[in-house]
């Protein structure tokens, strides 16, 4: 069978040059003798990964030498609990915006240690856009400004970020990292599950400004500690070995391509292509605010449900899969994360003109 376009929200799509690569390394990796999945975390081959992996990361995100780069497990939705855990030292308030499902399982976490002042929610439509904000209402005292960067189910994202000033600004960006230029220096934690843009799920991005580590609670499990990641430079345990090579490579693929501004341009001209594509559609339409539309997940809706049916089954005979909207908001949803290709795009595009002559 050939290869299908994958628009999974997560795990997804990754390059396809990054699979044969790692595909001709599975069995021995360079001169190692073995596979990466079976080798030591504290072996010369592996450190020399792990090294790169950061090196790449920093570079294509242009990170700062005071902030460090984690590569840890759990997933993003540990970062719920070790946020708060690692922060909360002179305040246990958050100021926080509600922006969807990601948002409330991180406001749960947040108040087992503390508790939120929430500055702006739009679950009053369906979080179908970014609520603005009133400066006003932000807490001099509070601990850190959380936010969720890009809203994988619901499909909006920030096109620019709030000044917190001298509280830190904390983000989960595991559906836009990489996607899109953004300053570093804004934030003081952003963190990513690997799923999306970076490798195979198992792998957790934390990237932490060095004044925000060594500051844990007393009762912070040690594996949940900023600092004795960072001390111990990811290896105080055996960390995803296999996860971190894969994402040194596709950090090696997105350097190719010209780095993070390139891959913005590509993102940009295949979200254009879609939106333009419901948007002139008398029989799709896209439920989210234009001024907030995610570049990486764009849900869109049918005129029935039972075309929506239709679509998603037709879809799949085509090559075109998981195009599912999420079990929460029904419809459909087409993730293009930087491993989708501009082909796949138009595929559909194609696809849904068809699909719409066909059943006006």
């Amino acid at each position: 069978m050939a290869r299908v376009y994958n628009f999974s929200a997560g795990p997804a799509v990754l390059p396809e040059p990054v699979l044969k690569q790692a595909a001709r390394e599975l069995v021995e990796y360079k001169d190692a003798g073995m596979s990466v999945m079976e080798m030591s975390h504290r072996s010369k081959a592996f450190d020399e990964i792990i090294r790169q992996a950061d090196v790449l990361l920093r570079e294509l995100m242009n990170i700062p030498a005071n902030y460090k780069v984690l590569f840890l497990q759990g997933g993003a939705s540990s970062q719920f609990s070790m946020v708060p855990l690692n922060l909360f030292s002179n305040s246990t308030k958050v100021d926080l915006v509600h922006t969807g499902t990601w948002t409330r399982k991180a406001m749960e976490e947040i108040k087992r240690y503390g508790t939120v002042n929430l500055i702006a929610s739009s679950e009053d439509k369906n979080f179908s856009y970014i609520p603005k904000l009133d400066r006003s209402a932000f807490s001099a005292d509070a601990a850190y400004f959380y936010i969720c960067s890009n809203n994988t189910i619901e499909g909006t994202r920030y096109t620019s970020f709030p000044d917190t000033g001298r509280v830190p600004l904390v983000a989960d960006m595991s559906s836009n990292i990489l996607s899109e230029v953004m300053d570093v220096t804004k934030f003081g934690v952003i963190f990513a599950g690997a799923q999306k843009n970076i490798g195979p799920a198992g792998l957790t991005i934390v990237i932490v400004r060095e004044d925000l580590v060594g500051r844990a609670m007393e009762i912070t499990p040690v594996m949940f500690n900023y600092a004795i990641h960072a001390e111990n430079k990811s290896l105080y345990n055996t960390p995803p070995t296999y996860g971190i090579y894969v994402a040194m490579l596709v950090f090696e693929w997105m350097k190719e391509l010209g780095g993070v501004p390139a891959m913005q341009k590509i993102n940009e001209e295949k979200a254009k292509l879609l939106y333009d594509c419901i948007d002139n559609s008398s029989l799709f339409k896209s439920p989210i605010a234009r001024e907030d539309r995610s570049l990486m997940n764009v849900p869109f809706t049918a005129t029935t449900k039972d075309l929506e049916a239709k679509f998603i089954k037709d879809t799949k005979g085509v090559g075109l899969v998981q195009l599912e909207g999420h079990r929460s908001v029904g419809g459909m949803r087409a993730s293009i994360y930087n491993a989708m290709p501009v082909e796949g795009v138009k595929k559909l595009v194609g696809f849904m003109k068809k699909f719409e002559s066909e059943n006006k």
